[in-house]
């Protein structure tokens, strides 16, 4: 049975960043404390100038701009095109990686993982969306004033600005609807 956990942005802890250079909120994770040991790792960050990112060796990193101008991002000495607003970028967290803000600060979400750990599936939803899943966690994250989730087992979920609901425990199919702008991970352990 599926268990689900409503994540309100309000309460999520910040923490500073791996090379001490800004803070992270931090939305959920599988496990571990502090910046090791975890298998994966949801959260949001404020960038408030350009700058280097901070080094995870042995993780994949999946990463969307959520507010501001957006980045541009170079990733082992390669300029990427430019990161707008809902648009997401995955690079390995053992690179070098560098941004240049495109105009003043921004705020991002990212999706740390450990690809010999897990296998992830990160999507961006924008009205009503449904479908079908047989990860073991799914996290609905809102980008939305307002959203909603409905897995059919469990009572509708509204979720506001940077919300997240976290579904545990999937051991089957269980299909998932949302309305509002989402972002969806689904999560399975290797």
């Amino acid at each position: 049975m599926i268990r689900p956990t409503l994540l309100r942005a309000a309460d999520y802890p910040r923490m500073p960043w791996k090379n001490g250079g800004g803070s992270t909120e931090e939305i959920t994770r599988d496990a571990g404390t502090g910046l090791e040991g975890f298998g994966w790792r949801l959260s949001i960050a404020d960038i408030g100038e350009s700058g280097g990112f901070s080094s995870f060796a042995g993780y994949q990193r999946i990463i969307t701009v959520l507010q501001g101008a957006g980045m541009q991002l170079t990733v082992d000495g390669e300029e990427v095109r430019p990161l707008l607003p809902l648009d997401p970028f995955a690079f390995s967290g053992a690179s070098q990686v560098s941004c240049a803000l495109l105009d003043g600060a921004i705020r991002d979400f990212n999706l740390i993982y450990c690809p010999e750990r897990y296998v992830a599936r990160l999507q961006w939803f924008d009205g009503q969306q449904r479908f079908f899943t047989q990860a073991h966690t799914v996290l609905v994250f809102s980008a939305a004033e307002q959203a909603w989730v409905d897995t059919g087992g469990t009572p509708l979920q509204a979720l506001g600005r940077y919300d997240c609901l976290r579904l545990d425990r999937n051991a089957g199919v269980v299909e998932i609807a949302t309305d509002g702008r989402c972002c969806v991970i689904e999560l399975t352990a290797r």
